[in-house]
């Protein structure tokens, strides 16, 4: 492979990592303001203009100085603007009010109840003036429907969890429908009859094809059906509606190569895959994603929008929000080196105008573009993957590092990473890999992940680094893996079953323990383990499987570690909790295995301040240069059946 002929600077973990400048922007229901996302205090706020001013002129209405904010909502009425926070990462998330027509009023806490998690915050155009959530307020480990008065903080309950319901969905007439697992673990919708106190079973969905639930399961407007992503008798997930009488399920529409784009599933702050009219509800546009985004039209208006705005920007379509006339559009693009670059739009005119550039300070010439790649495994099963090589300097047999993506029933897909940006930078070629298991590439590419934690899973990352060294891309001698969450197990995999891979490894929030971590997590999550963890890894309660959980582990072979480890954790995570991490940590210092530990005390399951995420990549910054730097001793690729 040839060098790249220009020198670009070295970034700064400061200029990759500090607060965006400006993000997340969307238009008010009357269109005439635009919030978005931007530091205060060091923490990311959310900050109000007129959106035909200047956003210089913005003022913040957040003034959150422990934490930054990342969710908000626009009310129907656009006197009121609703966001979400949390307690130093404890996922106890609370949603507040605020009033934009008085500047000196401070946020109102709509849901002040110590302990309890806000979930599925909606406002439904039938109802004007309320939105509709879901609360653990009576149960930890049950969800309860609710609706709240926005002016007031009125609240009431409008159906009570029957056990074992995921979720509610409650029509414009009052009808009450609940799904969630049923008995076999299939998922069951049915109608809540609350005089019976019974539901009445409607339409069932495998559960192994749905490790997260059905996404997405959306009410009509006219509460007589529901759009869903379904993949029954076919492999691809297309977008269908299900009709509330029959229980009859019919496609909407579909891919021929694509899966509905659900990862809004696992990471709520993306976009949703409906695209719905503002003032009606109805369905205007589905995604879908490949190796890139398709927005498909599924209206003539929005057909036309959409034909204009894709001119704006060479990116893919992020967010979007319009005004209730679908005239005034903010409309943001996915790029993975020019990150948040976001628009107005004016569809009565055909004009736009940039609002801003998330970062920009960071010159596109000077980052590193990320290429589709299809890699082989062992078995034939095709791995889509994505392979960032440095601007500059040597691109062949370089050191690599493996960048492995969490849930597991996620993906990596093609957008800005601030991640990917440094380790490419510093002359590392990074490797994704959407391995068996990962969400978005077909229902078979999905269950062939079912009870392979630690074996084929595994197995697809090492045959990724083969493909790499056979193609002169990486130095075998110099292969890191990193990751957090499933990412994190996945690097502790590494470095515990084929050591001999892997020069390096960093865990962030990584399971160590099967059995403890799927014992460890939050009562909501409990009941909704069956289709997941439990199919896929094991459930703990059962005594004959809780050695396949144990072998797969990796405290398992713990003694086994040599590579050189560095642990990320934050104490108030509850669902790794700190246990997995000190527990290896502790067992590897006591063998004087060389191991860094960094633990902050005001984090969840995942960084959100950005203080402790410049520690943590400044910190790993320096720990992979010391260990792969230099060429060490000889190492070879093998499967962890052969460890």
């Amino acid at each position: 492979m040839r060098s790249a002929p220009s020198e670009v600077p070295h970034l700064t973990v400061e200029e990759l990592f500090d607060p965006p400048e400006r993000a997340g922007a969307s238009i008010s229901a009357d269109g005439r303001r635009i919030a978005f996302l931007a530091p205060w205090r060091e923490r990311l706020n959310v900050w109000v203009a007129d959106a035909d001013g200047d956003l210089s002129d913005a003022r913040c209405v957040t003034a959150d100085d422990n934490r930054s904010v990342h969710v908000y909502h626009w009310a129907d009425d656009p006197r009121w603007l609703l966001y979400e926070q949390d307690f130093d990462g404890d996922e106890n998330w609370h949603l507040y009010r605020v009033d934009l027509d008085d500047p000196g009023a401070v946020a109102v806490d709509l849901t002040p109840f110590a302990g309890v998690r806000v979930m599925g915050v909606e406002s439904p155009p039938s109802r004007p003036g309320r939105v509709l959530l879901r609360m653990n307020r009576r149960d930890p480990a049950a969800f309860d429907l609710y609706e709240i008065v926005v002016a007031s903080g009125e609240t009431t309950v409008l159906a009570r969890n029957p056990g074992r319901a995921g979720d509610f969905l409650c029509t414009p007439s009052g009808e009450v429908y609940v799904h969630g697992l049923g008995p076999g673990g299939d998922l069951e919708l049915s109608r809540w009859a609350p005089e019976a106190g019974a539901a009445e079973p409607l339409a069932r969905f495998a559960g192994s094809d749905y490790p997260l639930g059905v996404h997405p399961f959306t009410l009509t407007p006219d509460g007589t059906g529901l759009w869903i992503g379904s993949n029954r008798h076919q492999d691809r997930t297309c977008l269908a509606r299900l009709d509330l009488a029959t229980g009859e399920e019919a496609e909407v529409d579909s891919h021929p190569e694509f899966d509905l784009d659900t990862r809004c599933a696992v990471f709520p702050s993306l976009p949703p895959p409906l695209v719905r009219d503002r003032r009606t509800g109805e369905l205007i546009g589905a995604r879908y994603l490949g190796a890139r985004q398709v927005i498909r039209p599924l209206d003539p208006h929005f057909a036309a929008v959409l034909e204009n705005v894709e001119k704006l920007y060479g990116g893919d379509i992020a967010a979007l929000s319009s005004d209730l006339d679908g005239m005034r559009w903010v409309v943001s693009f996915a790029d993975d080196r020019a990150p948040g670059v976001t628009y107005l739009y004016d569809h009565a005119t055909g004009d736009g105008r940039l609002l801003f550039r998330s970062r920009p300070d960071l010159d596109p010439a000077a980052l590193a573009p990320m290429e589709p790649v299809t890699i082989p495994a062992r078995d034939g099963l095709s791995l889509p993957s994505y392979l960032t090589l440095p601007v500059a300097g040597e691109r062949s047999a370089i050191p690599l590092v493996l960048l492995v993506h969490g849930g597991p029933w996620s993906r990596d897909s093609c957008s800005f990473d601030p991640a990917v940006q440094l380790l490419a930078n510093r002359g590392y070629a990074v490797l994704q890999v959407n391995f068996r298991g990962s969400t978005g590439f077909g229902k078979a590419h999905l269950k062939a992940g079912i009870g392979e934690l630690a074996g084929k899973m595994h197995d697809d990352l090492l045959d990724a680094v083969r493909w790499a060294v056979g193609r002169d891309i990486a130095d075998p001698e110099r292969v890191a893996i990193f990751g957090a969450s499933y990412g994190g197990y996945a690097a502790l995999v590494g470095a515990a079953f084929t050591p001999d891979v892997f020069a390096a490894a960093i865990d962030c929030f990584g399971v160590s323990d099967l059995a403890n971590f799927l014992r460890t997590v939050p009562e909501f999550v409990k009941p909704h383990l069956t289709n997941n963890w439990y199919l896929y890894a094991g459930n703990p309660d059962d005594p004959e499987q809780q050695p396949h959980l144990w072998a797969r582990s990796p405290l398992s072979r713990v003694d086994d570690i040599r590579t050189p480890l560095m642990v990320v954790q934050g104490a108030n995570d509850v669902r790794v909790v700190q246990a997995e991490s000190d527990r290896i940590v502790e067992s590897l210092r006591s063998r004087g295995v060389d191991v860094t530990y960094l633990v902050k005390p005001d984090e969840g399951h995942g960084f959100v301040n950005p203080e402790n995420n410049k520690d943590l990549f400044r910190t790993a910054d320096h720990f992979l240069a010391r260990h792969l730097g230099e060429r060490t001793h000889d190492r070879s690729v093998t499967t962890a059946e052969e460890m």
